[in-house]
């Protein structure tokens, strides 16, 4: 569904605000707004979301212990491997790169759930709970992409919704590295390396169409720079 992006001016103002709230440095004046006023904003189809949510959850897996024919038959029988990028699949099939970066998913993963309403929040103080891999496919259970789908109850959230928190995680990210690099103490259990991932995870998921986007990104397209 697409539909009108809110005033990105507002919603800077909110995210503003709310890092404050948690005792964060504010970005300088000049910081880029996400959006422009009369963007249309959307999310991707469901079934990319879901995909891309459980090839990292695969991913993840891989890096506590899951057998490397177990991960890759699991993405075979559920049509999967397509979708899984280069990096993530010589790590699927060799435990090349960097193991640690792989674990970080885990946080991408809990926004895409917040995305797919399987999660009630995205908190950034509060790393993901137990609950999160009740809602993910039972790897050890054999469970299948579609077995999951069928018994997960998703409900997309409104995209401008989503908007609106892709720009507090834009903010949030500056505002950790830089509590970071100073020494300033950070709000909760999160650090700025969870923060990216779920900033990344939003990136890559909404949509804005206007005269400055480009198409939407592939995953390891997503330019976590800015």
């Amino acid at each position: 569904m697409t539909k009108a992006a809110p005033d990105p001016r507002a919603v800077r103002e909110a995210s503003l605000d709310e890092l404050a709230r948690l005792g964060l440095p504010l970005p300088p004046a000049a910081f880029p707004l996400v959006w422009e006023p009369g963007d249309t904003v959307e999310l991707r189809p469901t079934a990319e979301l879901e995909a891309r949510a459980a090839v990292l959850h695969v991913v993840v897996a891989r890096c506590f212990g899951m057998p490397t024919e177990a991960a890759m038959s699991w993405l075979l029988g559920s049509h999967l491997v397509e979708l899984v990028t280069a990096p993530e699949w010589q790590f699927v099939i060799g435990a090349k790169g960097d193991h640690r970066s792989f674990v970080l998913h885990h946080d991408a993963v809990f926004a895409l759930a917040w995305l797919l309403g399987l999660s009630r929040h995205l908190d950034p103080t509060v790393p993901p709970d137990d609950a999160l891999m009740v809602q993910m496919p039972d790897l050890p259970a054999g469970e299948t992409f579609a077995s999951w789908r069928s018994r997960s109850l998703v409900a997309v959230r409104d995209p401008a919704e989503a908007a609106v928190l892709l720009d507090l995680y834009y903010c949030l990210d500056w505002a950790f590295q830089e509590s970071e690099q100073i020494g300033r103490a950070l709000p909760g259990e999160v650090d700025s390396n969870a923060i990216g991932q779920r900033r990344w995870a939003l990136e890559w998921a909404v949509i804005f169409t206007g005269p400055y986007h480009d198409g939407p990104p592939e995953w390891e397209e997503v330019d976590l720079s800015v």
